[in-house]
């Protein structure tokens, strides 16, 4: 092979498991039931505390959509509020593509 394709075989196998990063999520049990809300939707919750997710933005030298990072960094939010008990999440603060606040309710 020579190092045209070998560059070739390289970008297709970057873009390719760029595209695949969302597969490799855990969903936990119990979080497709956790609902993602407003802050103003949570004024009668009861506060279960914040996390902050974080998920690679880039995969090798490919940017990953950010759909993708986006989707991502809710379910690992929703994966949290399986573990801290609660069933409901808000977006928070974002200082950079890849990492979010999310606060976690638990309503009634």
């Amino acid at each position: 092979m020579n190092s045209i394709q070998k560059i070739i075989a390289i970008g297709f196998s970057s873009v390719l498991i760029a595209g695949c990063a969302s597969a490799f999520m855990e969903v936990k049990a119990g979080a497709e039931k956790v609902s993602v809300a407003t802050a103003d939707q949570v004024s009668n919750c009861e506060s279960k505390g914040t996390v902050t997710a974080s998920v690679l933005s880039k995969v090798l030298f490919v940017n990953r959509s950010i759909e993708g990072v986006e989707d991502n960094l809710v379910q690992l939010a929703k994966n949290s509020a399986v573990d801290l008990g609660a069933n409901t999440i808000v977006k928070g603060e974002s200082n950079k593509i890849g990492e979010r606040a999310f606060s976690l309710y638990q309503c009634k």
